[in-house]
C-alpha cells in the first residue's frame, strides 16, 4: 500500500470544507507526506533485492556494526541502545536530503494509520470546540438513528457535566465507552436525554450534493482506505437522481492512499486507459484501469495550491485519460511516491521510491497541474483585514464550464 500525502501545506480560507469542527473520532494530528508500503519478509530476504547474506558481505555495514559494538561496550557511560539506533536511523533518513523521506516515531505512525484508516469508533457527529454544539449529523449512524439534531449542545455524558472539559476529552469518553450511554442535549433552551452506543463507522472522506441544472458536486477531503466505497455510494445516489455532469472538488486535499486514487479513477475511465505511471530508476511501469466500470458525462475538477499527491494523480488521470477540465489554481506539485517500513517498536521509516507520471508521461513534481480555467476566489475583508466572506468564484466557474458543455 502506498500513501501519497502533500507536505508543508498551509491551510487557506478558501475552497469547500467538509467541516471546521472536530469529528467524533480517535484521530489526532495528520502527518504530511506519508506513505505506507508493502514490506516483504521472506526467509532470508529483507527486500526483493537484498538478503541477510548480502548484508553480511557488505564492508560498510560491517564497519557500522563495529562502531556500534564499540560504543555500547566501551563508552564510559551507560548507553540507551534503542535511542542510539533511533538516532542512527534518523541520520540515514536525513542524509537523503529528501523532504519526503524521514523517520516517524510511534505516535506519529499511529496518528497516520488512524487518520487514513477510513473508519472510526464513535456516534457519527461533528462537534465544535467552543461549546460542544453538534454541527453535523451523518446519515445512517448511531446519532442519526437516536434523533440527535444539528444545533444540539452536549451538556452531560452519563450524568457527568461535560461543559467544562475539552472536546477531546468528551470524544475519548464516547469512543472508549463499551456499553450504551446517555447524552443530555440542550435543544432550543430545553434538555433532551438520548441513549445510544458507539460503533465503528466510516470516517467521512467526502461530501456531495446536486446543484442546479443536474450538476453533481463531490468534495473529496482525503484519500482514505474507504474512499472508494464512499464515492461509489455517492455516485449511485446522485446518478439515480439524474445528474448529467459532475464537479469533483479537491481543494486543500493533501493526499492519502495511492490505491484510493486509483480505485476512484477506475470508476470513470474506460478499461485499459492509463491512470498513472511510476518511474523507478528510469524503469517506467504504467498502471491502467482494469475494470469494466466507466462513465461518460462531463467532469470539472477544482484544485488549489494545497491540492497535492493523490489529488494530483486523480486530477491528471481524469484530465488526460477522460477529458475532464481543471478549474481553479495550480496544484502543489508533488510528483513522488513513498514506501514505508514499519519497525518493531511501532515506529516506521518512509522513503521516496519513485516518481509518478501522468498518463501522458509528465512529471509534475515542483510544477503542479495547470488549470484549464485559472481563477481565484474573492475574499471580503473587514477594516482590520479579517475575512468576513469568501466568494467561491472557482465553484461558479466549474458550474459554468459544465453548463456550457451541455
Amino acid at each position: 500500500m502506498i500513501i501519497l500525502w502533500g507536505e508543508n501545506m498551509q491551510n487557506k480560507n478558501q475552497g469547500f470544507k467538509l467541516s471546521w469542527v472536530l469529528i467524533i473520532v480517535a484521530v489526532t494530528s495528520i502527518v504530511s507526506a506519508l506513505t505506507t508500503g508493502v514490506i516483504v519478509y521472506n526467509n532470508n530476504k529483507i527486500t526483493s533485492k537484498v538478503t541477510y547474506t548480502d548484508l553480511a558481505k557488505d564492508p560498510e555495514l560491517n564497519q557500522f556494526l563495529e562502531v556500534y559494538a564499540n560504543i555500547i561496550s566501551e563508552y564510559y557511560e551507560d548507553i540507551d541502545k534503542e535511542e542510539l539506533l533511533t538516532k542512527a536511523i534518523a541520520g540515514m533518513m536525513n542524509y537523503l536530503g529528501d523532504d519526503y523521506s524521514t523517520y516517524l516515531d510511534g505516535e506519529e505512525t499511529s496518528n497516520l494509520v488512524d487518520s487514513l484508516s477510513g473508519e472510526y469508533k464513535g456516534i457519527g457527529v461533528s462537534i465544535n470546540n467552543a461549546d460542544k454544539m453538534i454541527t453535523k449529523v451523518y446519515a445512517n449512524t448511531p446519532a442519526s438513528e437516536a434523533g440527535i439534531l444539528e444545533g444540539d449542545i452536549i451538556v452531560s455524558f452519563n450524568g457527568e457535566d461535560v461543559t467544562n472539559i475539552s472536546t477531546n476529552e468528551l470524544v475519548e469518553k464516547i469512543k472508549t465507552c463499551t456499553s450504551a450511554f446517555t447524552l443530555r442535549l440542550k435543544r432550543n433552551n430545553e434538555f433532551v436525554d438520548t441513549t445510544l452506543s458507539s460503533k465503528t463507522i466510516l470516517s467521512p472522506s467526502i461530501d456531495y450534493k446536486i446543484l442546479d441544472n443536474n450538476v453533481g458536486y463531490l468534495a473529496i477531503t482525503t484519500f482514505s482506505k474507504t474512499l472508494d466505497i464512499q464515492v461509489k455510494n455517492a455516485l449511485k445516489d446522485m446518478e439515480s437522481n439524474g445528474i448529467t455532469s459532475l464537479i469533483i472538488d479537491m481543494r486543500d486535499n493533501t493526499g492519502g492512499y495511492l490505491d484510493a486514487a486509483e480505485k476512484v479513477a477506475s470508476m470513470f475511465l474506460a478499461k485499459n486507459e492509463v491512470i498513472y505511471s511510476l518511474n523507478y530508476k528510469n524503469n517506467i511501469t504504467s498502471y491502467k484501469d482494469e475494470t469494466d466500470e466507466k462513465r461518460t458525462y462531463d467532469i470539472a475538477i477544482i484544485l488549489n495550491g494545497n491540492s497535492a499527491s493523490a489529488s494530483e494523480i486523480l486530477a491528471a488521470a481524469l484530465k488526460e485519460s477522460y477529458g475532464a477540465k481543471i478549474v481553479g489554481e495550480k496544484s502543489f506539485g508533488k510528483g513522488k511516491v513513498q514506501q514505508t517500513m514499519p519497525l518493531e517498536d511501532g515506529s516506521m521509516i518512509k522513503y521516496t521510491s519513485a516518481r509518478w507520471l501522468t498518463p501522458n508521461g509528465t512529471c509534475i513534481d515542483n510544477i503542479g497541474i495547470i488549470p484549464d480555467f485559472p481563477i481565484k476566489n474573492e475574499q471580503i475583508l473587514d477594516e482590520e483585514g479579517n475575512i468576513l466572506e469568501i466568494i467561491d468564484h472557482q465553484l461558479e466557474q466549474a458550474i459554468e464550464v459544465l453548463t456550457n458543455s451541455n
